[in-house]
C-alpha cells in the first residue's frame, strides 16, 4: 500500500515537472539559425473552409514572411465558400508575393481537408511543401524557423499551436488544453527525440510524402497528424517540431465547443496511438493527489501536503506559460483547474465511440481506411478529377 501510493505520487509528478522543464528550456535557449544561402524556395499551402473571427489576420500573415523566396497557394473546395472573397482581396493587396487561389475538391480520402489540399500540392512549384491551417497566425520568421529545424534525418517538421488571445473563460480553458498540457507534452517528447506530427503545420519534402504513399496514405487514419507520423517513421526518418510554437488566436469559446473539440482530438490519439493514449489518464494531478490521500490515510503524510502538491503542480505550469509567453493570469490558472477536472471525463468518453465529426463531415476509422482503397487506375482517375482556378 505504501509503495503503491508513493509511486502514484512520485512518478506522475516527476514526469510533469520534467516535461515542463524540457518545454521551457526551448524558450530560454536560442534555436538553430539557417544560413541564407541554404534556404530553399518554399510553397506555402493553406486550405480554407468558411470564415472564423481571426481569418483575415491569420491569412494576411501568409504575405508577411521574412523569407527570401516563397509562394502562397490557397485552396478552397467550393467557389461559394465564405473565405473566397477574402482570399482574393488579400492576393490583390500583396502583388509582390506570388500567390494563387485554387478551387475544387479531389475525393481521394475520407478527410475533406486532405481532399482540398491535393490540388495545391499538384500546383506547387517547389518540392518543399509547407501545409498550414488557415487559423494559424504566422510569425514573420515562421518559414525561416521551419527551415532551420530540418536535419538530414528529418522527414517532416511540424508544430502544435499555442492558444492565444482567449476571449472568455472557456477560451482560456481551450488555451490551457493547447498550451501547458498538449503543447508541453509534445515539446518535451520532441526534446527527447520522439516528435509527433500536428496538422496545423506540416513541412514536407515532396519525395518523402510520395515515398510514403502520398495523400491517400495520409487518409488512412482519422486525422493526417497520426498518418503523417507513421508515414515518416516507416521510412526511418524523424518528425521534428519547431523549437517554439506558433500562435492560434482563440477568441470566445462555448463550453460545448471545447468539449467536442477535445473529445475529437482525444479519439484521434486513441485511434492512432492506443498504447500511448492509455497513459493519458495520468497526465493531470488526479493520480498523485489520490496517492497522497492514501499516504495521509495511513499516516505516512500530513493532510497539508495535498494543497502543497497542487501548488507545486500548477506552479510548474504557470512558470512554463510565463517563460513561453502564453496566457498566465489568474483566469488561466482557474482554466487549468477546470481542464484537469475535464481530463478524466474526456478520457472515459473517448472509449465510448470511435468516430469524429469535423466541419460537418462524420469520420470513422473504418471509413477512413476504405476511402483510400481502390485500384491504381481508379486512384489516378480520381486524382485528376478536381477542377482548379
Amino acid at each position: 500500500m505504501l509503495l503503491a501510493c508513493l509511486l502514484l505520487v512520485l512518478v506522475p509528478l516527476a514526469l510533469h515537472l520534467a516535461s515542463a522543464a524540457l518545454a521551457g528550456w526551448r524558450y530560454v535557449t536560442p534555436g538553430p539559425q539557417p544560413e541564407a544561402r541554404a534556404l530553399p524556395f518554399l510553397s506555402l499551402i493553406r486550405p480554407v473552409c468558411g470564415l472564423d473571427a481571426f481569418d483575415e489576420e491569420t491569412l494576411r500573415s501568409s504575405f508577411r514572411q521574412a523569407y527570401p523566396a516563397y509562394e502562397v497557394i490557397f485552396c478552397a473546395a467550393r467557389e461559394d465558400d465564405a473565405a473566397v472573397p477574402l482570399v482574393r482581396r488579400l492576393i490583390a493587396e500583396h502583388p509582390h508575393v506570388p500567390a494563387q487561389l485554387l478551387i475544387g475538391e479531389t475525393r481521394l480520402t475520407g478527410n475533406p481537408k486532405l481532399n482540398n489540399l491535393v490540388k495545391g500540392v499538384a500546383a506547387a512549384q517547389s518540392d518543399a511543401l509547407v501545409m498550414t491551417d488557415s487559423n494559424l497566425l504566422l510569425d514573420r520568421d515562421y518559414l525561416r524557423r521551419l527551415a532551420a529545424t530540418w536535419r538530414g534525418d528529418t522527414g517532416l517538421v511540424s508544430a502544435p499551436p499555442a492558444g492565444s488571445r482567449p476571449g472568455n473563460f472557456w477560451g482560456a480553458v481551450e488555451c490551457a488544453f493547447l498550451n501547458s498540457s498538449q503543447g508541453r507534452w509534445q515539446l518535451a517528447a520532441d526534446s527527447l527525440g520522439f516528435g509527433f506530427a500536428q496538422g496545423k503545420t506540416l513541412f514536407w519534402k515532396r519525395a518523402v510524402l510520395d515515398a510514403g504513399g502520398g495523400f491517400e496514405a495520409l487518409g488512412r487514419n482519422l486525422a493526417e497528424d497520426v498518418a503523417s507520423t507513421k508515414l515518416v517513421r516507416a521510412q526511418g526518418l524523424k518528425v521534428r517540431l519547431a523549437r517554439r510554437l506558433f500562435a492560434q488566436p482563440i477568441g470566445r469559446r462555448e463550453a460545448r465547443a471545447v468539449w467536442d473539440r477535445q473529445l475529437r482530438w482525444s479519439r484521434v490519439r486513441r485511434d492512432g496511438f492506443p498504447g500511448l493514449f492509455i497513459g493519458e489518464i495520468a497526465q493531470g494531478p488526479l493520480l498523485p493527489l489520490l496517492g497522497l490521500t492514501g499516504l495521509a490515510l495511513i499516516g505516512a503524510a500530513s493532510a497539508w501536503t495535498l494543497p502543497l502538491l497542487a501548488c507545486l503542480w500548477y506552479a510548474a505550469e504557470w512558470a512554463l506559460c510565463r517563460v513561453a509567453g502564453w496566457p498566465a493570469g489568474l483566469r488561466d490558472l482557474a482554466a487549468m483547474l477546470v481542464r484537469d477536472l475535464l481530463l478524466p471525463a474526456i478520457w472515459v468518453a473517448t472509449w465510448a465511440g470511435r468516430g469524429i465529426s469535423w466541419r460537418g463531415t462524420d469520420m470513422a476509422p473504418e471509413t477512413a481506411s476504405q476511402a483510400t482503397r481502390g485500384t491504381a487506375p481508379d486512384r489516378r482517375a480520381r486524382a485528376a478529377a478536381g477542377p482548379a482556378e
